[in-house]
């Protein structure tokens, strides 16, 4: 059964195909977590965690990305660049994308954060 948060993967994943990143993997696990995309900027390896909210009763989308889950990130992508060394000495950052309510519209609009946090 797909879950919900698949759907927006997928919309993540081609938006980020349409600005010409290079994707790497989606859904990356490891005994600390999981990364929900991996993709190439450029030179630069970024790791995405994608988030979203319906309603505007709740926290955006992007501020649900606290600190604990940053350090669980940053502890899944560490796992990553074991498993790829290759990749280990390019430069790193975490993004977040966020699908948040539209003020006047139906539909959720996408919000990219570019370094939402720092390791």
């Amino acid at each position: 059964m797909k879950a919900v948060g698949d759907d927006y993967e997928e919309q993540a994943t081609a938006w980020l195909q349409r600005q010409g990143w290079q994707l790497l993997a989606r859904n990356f696990r490891s005994k600390t977590g999981e990364i929900d995309i991996i993709a190439m900027d450029g030179e630069q390896l970024v790791f995405l965690e994608v988030r979203a909210r319906r309603h505007r009763g709740f926290s955006s989308a992007a501020a649900s990305v606290d600190g604990r889950n940053q350090r669980r990130l940053v502890r899944t992508a560490q796992g990553f660049l074991q498993r790829h060394p290759h990749l280990a000495n390019r430069p790193c950052r975490f993004d977040v994308i966020a699908f948040e309510p539209r003020q006047s519209e139906t539909g959720l609009a996408i919000h990219w954060i570019p370094a939402a946090f720092t390791a």
